[in-house]
């Protein structure tokens, strides 16, 4: 009898999926993840034995009938400790990553697995399908629960067709109302630490976003597979679109696959989400072998300030004249790149053919005399209905890149053309700049030519709105350079403080000093980073200029001095042997004491722009110092309301 029920104990335990617990910590222990596969696959996450998400249920649903996590049976689960070195090939943060990590890898019937990898920074977890047979995902189930009077900065979205340009709204998760739902990434506040969530190896999958569902939960919601769409004739149908008709399912799949890593940052130290690099880590490897080719730098743009130059002998606008202005400006400044934004071709849809009063050829030639790249704004929809034609043009011409607008969409037609454009573009040697996009999320490692994303809002909103604030500047290194670069087209030189802003189109404006504007140079990640200002402006203001263009674009070692999300932030960047920092504060002045003990041995001259004693009656009050400083010193400073600090130090 005592046989009979032990027997029938060990079916019924079989019969139900192995229901005892699963777990993987991270290499130092702060982290854990707890499993349970009862009825679905579910997860606990802690930070230091504290739930920082209640509970996590994740299946697939890959249709007729076939969910993978739901009534899971385990075949067999392995933990390894795990090393590796990446070198990234266009290193927006770090040159070289150490990376850490124990992975549980879970296989189940059914042909496929669940592989979890804890950081001391985060985890990711994936499914692997193995099945031949798949053709569809119908939806992918992500259901996360927080813990009670959790908050979130919550960029909240109203259609799934966005440019992903979003504030990040300070609520409690409680006053968020059910049914609303925010792009990636996007942040979460428990009671006692701070969680991260955004996705890595996005690759002919669309991308996801969070739905809240009742009280602290939310669930992940996915554009559908799109079937057919129409130009929108009602505003602009060179690029917006009616998606008239939609599939039932999110994707199309030619059998098994790995899919998107789900990356949750978790840390109680706010300068952790600055100096992550879960997303680069969790991405594919290159497939440029030799990315010596790839030419980081700055660019001087001309949407921003309308080409609104003066003091010269000709008619300023879209002509040869004007863009050999900002070339020469270009090319005295050391600045390796110009623009030319929408307005060069014959029609926003007829790109093959520049306007008349353009030759872009010859300017092209003319650029590459004063060791200056051209490159090419272009809409995406007339991009991808014969890139490998349009990108060979433009690069027999000698252009440098493609700036490419108006996606607008992350369903999987437009993520795989991500890719397919980056890798067309590294065929031709051209770098990628998207803008109308969503955020990064992999394809940059795999494609490092594709050097920066928007999928953020940034300067060009000086031009029509009061909404990018030195507060909202100091949140977005805490959520959305999590993910990846950012095109946020800093360096204005109109600055001003709250009571004397105004948006203004041809002439814009920034709030914040200058201070603050030039800090961005180091502390927001570009290793494409637009100079917004007019040339003419620039000319007059030779000394910011001057520091601007002394600051790489890419970075060897990255160290958060001091942050807090929406409230301040301070970032010590290397470049070889010689280090930069950058400090930034919301609309509260505030004082730092820099320990300089990140540096090396020797002797170093410093030399730092920082607000001027009138920096808050005026914000273009700024003062530059030189000094001699060692490793260890400690430099005190002070930050006007909206102020920052920039400081470049080369060993002697």
């Amino acid at each position: 009898m005592k046989l009979t029920l032990t027997l029938s104990f060990l079916i019924c335990l079989a019969n139900i999926g192995m229901a005892f617990p699963l777990s993987v910590s991270s290499p130092n222990g702060r982290i854990e993840v707890e499993f349970d596969l009862t009825e679905v696959i579910s997860m606990e996450i802690r930070l230091d034995h504290v739930n920082v998400i209640e509970k996590a249920i994740v299946t697939m649903d890959m249709g007729n009938g076939r969910v993978l996590g739901k009534s899971p049976q385990l075949k067999r689960d392995e933990v390894e400790d795990l090393f590796e070195t990446i070198t990234v090939q266009v290193p927006n943060k770090d040159a070289h990553i150490e990376s850490e990590y124990s992975q549980l890898t879970l296989s189940f019937k059914g042909k496929y697995q669940l592989i979890c990898r804890v950081y001391d920074d985060g985890v990711g977890y994936r499914f692997v399908d193995q099945s031949a047979k798949s053709t569809i995902v119908t939806h992918e189930q992500m259901a996360l629960t927080f813990p009670k009077d959790s908050r979130s900065f919550f960029p909240q979205e109203t259609s799934m067709y966005s440019h992903n340009e979003r504030q990040y709204l300070d609520k409690k998760i409680a006053e968020i109302k059910e049914g609303d739902f925010c792009s990636l990434p996007v942040m979460f506040e428990t009671p006692y630490a701070k969680v991260l969530f955004t996705e890595a190896s996005l690759q002919n999958y669309p991308g996801m976003f969070l739905e809240k569902d009742k009280e602290n939960s939310f669930s992940a919601t996915f554009p559908k597979y799109v079937l057919k769409a129409i130009p929108n004739v009602q505003l602009s149908p060179d690029r917006d679109q009616l998606l008239v008709e939609k599939a039932d399912y999110i994707a199309q799949v030619d059998g098994g696959r790995a899919y998107p890593w789900r990356v949750f940052i978790i840390s109680d130290d706010d300068r952790t989400f600055v100096e992550s690099n879960l997303v680069t880590q969790l991405s594919p490897a290159s497939k440029i072998p030799d990315a010596d080719w790839i030419r980081p730098g700055k660019v001087a743009w001309d949407w921003y300030n309308a080409n609104n130059i003066y003091g010269v002998d000709f008619e300023a606008g879209l002509n040869m004249e004007t863009y050999q202005y900002y070339i020469d400006f270009a090319s005295k400044n050391g600045i390796e790149y110009v623009i030319l934004d929408e307005g060069w071709t014959k029609s926003t849809t007829e790109i093959l053919d520049d306007n008349e009063d353009l030759d872009v050829p010859e300017l092209i030639k003319y650029a590459t005399s004063k060791n200056v790249g051209i490159i090419l704004w272009v809409l995406w929809k007339p991009l991808y209905e014969t890139p490998d034609t349009i990108l060979k043009l433009y690069s027999s011409w000698g252009a440098a890149g493609v700036k490419v607008d108006f996606m607008q969409r992350s369903d999987q037609y437009v993520v795989e053309s991500y890719e397919k454009i980056a890798e067309i573009a590294a065929k031709y040697h051209l770098l990628v700049d998207y803008h109308g996009a969503f955020k990064p999320a992999g394809i940059e490692r795999v494609w490092p030519n594709l050097v920066n994303y928007e999928g953020v809002l940034g300067n060009e909103q000086n031009k029509w709105s009061d909404i990018i604030t030195p507060k909202h500047n100091v949140t977005i290194p805490f959520i959305r350079m999590a993910a990846g670069p950012m095109d946020f087209t800093p360096g204005s030189m109109i600055n001003t403080n709250k009571v004397n802003y105004s948006p203004r189109w041809s002439r814009p404006m920034s709030m914040g000093t200058r201070a603050h504007q030039v800090a961005m140079y180091v502390v927001f990640e570009a290793p494409l980073q637009m100079m917004c200002e007019s040339p003419t402006i620039y000319y007059k203001e030779q000394e910011s200029v001057d520091f601007i263009t002394e600051i790489p674009t890419v970075w060897d070692e990255t160290v958060v001095l001091a942050g807090r999300v929406a409230e301040y932030i301070v970032v010590a960047r290397r470049r070889g042997e010689n280090w930069y920092i950058g400090g930034m504060t919301d609309w509260v002045a505030r004082e730092f004491e820099i320990d300089l003990s990140f540096l090396g041995e020797g002797n170093y001259e410093m030399k730092s722009m920082k607000d001027g004693v009138n920096a808050g009656r005026n914000a273009q009050d700024y003062k530059i110092e030189t000094m001699s400083v060692v490793k260890g010193d400690k430099i005190e400073t002070k930050l006007a309301k909206g102020g920052g600090y920039a400081a470049i130090i080369r060993k002697k």
